[in-house]
């Protein structure tokens, strides 16, 4: 049976299953940070800093009590690591046995990765931090006659090479700057480290991204992650014959859903909300799923050349009510403790443009604060028509 699905309904389902807008929380706010970790199965690190770090920036909006040090408290607790999901991130540790696969393949040689081996260079590495105690790649640059081993580069390219194939994890960072320890001195004790079957594997990859994104395919589950299409589509059936999974049909797409989760599509979105996104968010990462079921053609132009830019450097898109309807170009002067909305940019799709501004100001104290800022200025609206409007509405946003 295939249940099909508007395009509304299965909008509900994923934001219901990503947790977005944020709903009343239990608990400490630092168990709140570690639950949404463990729900989404992974949170995206990111190095550019035109606002709060893409991380810190998912993790706030699934919890607005978060504050960046809970991130690393975590990775101190241990209930937290970093390695590779689809790209660079932290996941949680009680998964770590499901990071092995990737690990074992780059060790033996069936799967690359950034860097080929240098194992001499690799070996003296690890030397190094088995009797030193956690080092960074810089606390391998050469300060006396030149040795071409130990500059900094062919340094960094043996760490990361031991850290991909699971030799060294990161045991913490400092300024942002990667601190690598042995693997064995990283992980807590009793975790468990047996190397997950491929059924398993597949198992845990298709329950983990349902779980946390409500409906998705085969190619979605296995984003970036090679040599698992295979076996998740085979897993897709077994798990469909056996009840756990239900087949779902959105505009002529079909999707895999979670049988438990199917009860979300009756459960109301929290009304009159705006939520102001990472370009790197879970919801968002997979770009041509955002279109298909958001209708909204995203890209992050950070990485196009100035002059073809359309909306700006790292434009935020907009979540309200169930919709993604702008997009905010923003850059954080945490100097001057200034906002600067460089270019908001409006869908044609959205309908109320009162509501819409109304609360975006609503939210965009908290946005300020978050990001160390006091103040806010906007130069750039589209269409421009609103751009007098929002000024207005600006002046009177409560700092």
């Amino acid at each position: 049976m295939t249940f099909q699905l508007s395009e509304q309904e299965a909008r509900k389902l994923v934001l219901h299953s990503q947790r977005l807008p944020a709903t009343k929380q239990s608990g400490s706010a630092q168990e709140a940070t570690l639950a949404a970790i463990e729900h989404l199965g992974y949170v995206q690190i990111d190095t550019i800093s035109a606002i709060q770090r893409a991380h810190h920036h998912t993790l706030w909006n699934r919890n607005p009590r978060y504050k960046a040090e809970q991130l690393d408290q975590l990775v101190a607790d241990k209930k937290v690591f970093e390695y590779w999901s689809h790209a660079a991130a932290y996941l949680p540790m009680r998964d770590y046995r499901h990071s092995l696969p990737r690990k074992h393949a780059i060790a033996n040689g069936d799967q690359r990765h950034w860097y080929a081996p240098e194992p001499k260079l690799m070996k003296e590495v690890l030397k190094r931090i088995r009797e030193e105690g956690p080092l960074k790649a810089k606390d391998f640059e050469h300060t006396g006659k030149k040795r071409q081993d130990w500059s900094a580069k062919p340094a960094k390219r043996a760490l990361e090479s031991l850290y991909m194939q699971g030799e060294l994890m990161i045991a913490s960072r400092v300024n942002f700057h990667k601190v690598y320890d042995l693997t064995e001195r990283v992980l807590p004790v009793n975790i468990n480290t047996s190397t997950p079957t491929p059924d398993e594997h597949a198992r845990f990859l298709i329950k983990r991204y349902l779980q946390a994104n409500g409906l998705g395919q085969a190619n979605e589950i296995g984003y970036l992650l090679k040599n698992t299409k295979p076996l998740i589509t085979s897993m897709l059936r077994e798990m469909i014959s056996s009840g756990e999974l239900e087949q779902v049909e959105v505009a002529g797409n079909t999707y895999y859903a979670l049988s438990n989760s199917m009860k979300l599509i009756n459960k109301p979105l929290p009304r009159d909300r705006l939520t102001i996104l990472s370009p790197f968010d879970n919801l968002l990462i997979q770009r041509k799923r955002t279109k298909a079921l958001f209708d909204f053609d995203y890209l992050i132009e950070c990485y196009v050349p100035e002059s073809k830019r359309q909306y700006g450097y790292f434009s935020l898109p907009l979540l309200c009510n169930g919709n993604l309807v702008a997009r905010m170009d923003c850059k954080a002067d945490r100097q001057k403790s200034h906002l600067y909305i460089h270019h908001l940019a409006l869908e044609t799709s959205l309908n109320n443009t009162d509501k819409f501004f109304n609360l975006l100001c609503q939210r965009l104290p908290a946005f300020l604060k978050f990001n160390g800022c006091a103040t806010v200025s906007l130069h750039k609206t589209q269409p421009q028509i609103y751009a007098e409007k929002f000024q207005v509405e600006l002046v009177n946003i409560a700092l």
